[in-house]
């Protein structure tokens, strides 16, 4: 019986999704090419511009008002002319507004650049143009292509998770990053898939448990184990707690791990393991590792185990999806999976995959269950 749910709703997403990357692509069709290269070229501007505006909380000292310039340089302590230069970009580029004569407000998109917006990217946007993430990017990108070593790791001299280890701060900015993503990706992942079939979650890699913690407010029967590195899970519940996440925190229980040695094990069949946007950051023969634990760990449960990715066409990938495989080849060994890949991956640990389920959103939940056997069933 199939675990997808809003199939209607879900293909409708697909459809909307094709129509969002036609339009895409549509200047590359109407714009002449010099232009529309020099466009692609300098993006990088628009970039840098909004990183700053975040960087001062800019959309922060707005709030919900409006101010001049002189007045908003004054609290975000910044030149004023500068400033303002800066804020015609961004409203050039539709993030802001010009209410009058070198006064602003917040507008639909700077709005969720607030920090006490209760879905704020503004993390999101600090780690991707953090200097960490920024440096591989301008300093070793042809390198890597060249070479294909990763661009992260020429340019600080460390594996992506061994830099985040020994950089608390980095750390935290990309676990504030990875609490936002919900603001990205909805929570589709907790409404198209049919959780009701279970009775607990174990969230492998799930960070503090954003995910978790979104999927059991749809489902009260439902219980979670999120586990993660110690440093990651340190005073998460602290943390849901503050966020007033009471009710659905008394059903979540945490515990430290190193998912490439052990995991957390299965109770029964239902039981269902979540790998959600984990194995993308790892090469093949570290994924398998993970999974063989999970495997190991599920030994004789019938558990099920949920991997929620990002599902790479056999060809024709549109820029996000591309965009998102190519920063994993920039900071980690990792990479986006066709669903071929996939399979490899799966027959290698003795996986059957058995249901793709489509979401609406960007990813997949791809449903697994451990057999004797690594054929294909």
């Amino acid at each position: 019986m199939t675990l997808q749910k809003n199939a209607g709703a879900v293909r409708r997403f697909a459809k909307f999704a094709r129509f969002g990357a036609w339009l895409q692509n549509l200047p590359n069709k109407i714009v002449p090419p010099p232009f529309r290269l020099i466009q692609i070229g300098s993006a990088f501007w628009q970039s840098r511009a909004l990183y700053v505006a975040a960087r001062l909380d800019i959309a922060g000292a707005l709030a919900d008002g409006e101010l001049s310039i002189e007045t908003l340089a004054e609290r975000v302590a910044a030149d004023a002319d500068a400033l303002y230069r800066l804020l015609r970009m961004l409203v050039a580029m539709g993030v802001f507004e010009e209410v009058a004569d070198r006064r602003f407000k917040n507008n639909k998109l700077s709005s969720w650049l607030r920090p006490d917006h209760p879905s704020s990217i503004r993390a999101m946007v600090l780690m991707h143009n953090s200097p960490e993430m920024s440096r591989p990017w301008f300093e070793r990108l042809e390198q890597g292509v060249c070479s294909g070593g990763v661009p992260f790791e020429s340019a600080h001299g460390q594996a992506f998770y061994d830099y985040m280890d020994n950089h608390p701060e980095f750390d935290a900015l990309f676990a504030q990053a990875m609490d936002s993503v919900e603001a990205l990706a909805g929570d589709s992942f907790a409404i198209d898939f049919d959780w009701s079939r279970f009775e607990r979650i174990i969230d492998v890699g799930g960070s503090k448990g954003a995910k978790s913690i979104a999927i059991l407010k749809h489902h009260p029967q439902l219980k979670a184990l999120v586990a993660d590195r110690e440093q990651v899970i340190q005073g998460a519940a602290q943390f849901w707690q503050q966020k007033g996440e009471g009710a659905a925190l008394q059903r979540m229980s945490f515990e430290a791990c190193d998912l490439l040695l052990a995991v957390p094990k299965a109770h029964s069949g239902k039981d269902i393991y979540l790998l959600s946007a984990v194995l993308h950051g790892f090469d093949d023969e570290t994924s398998v590792t993970v999974l063989r634990n999970v495997v190991q760990a599920s030994a004789g449960s019938g558990a099920t185990i949920a991997v929620m990715e990002m599902v790479m066409p056999d060809n024709r990938a549109d820029t996000g999806t591309a965009s998102f495989d190519m920063q994993m080849f920039v900071n980690t060994r990792g990479r986006e999976r066709t669903l071929d890949e996939w399979w490899r991956l799966f027959d290698d640990c003795g996986l059957v995959l058995q249901e793709v389920v489509c979401l609406q959103t960007f990813g997949k939940i791809m449903v697994l269950r451990a057999v004797h056997s690594t054929g294909r069933t």
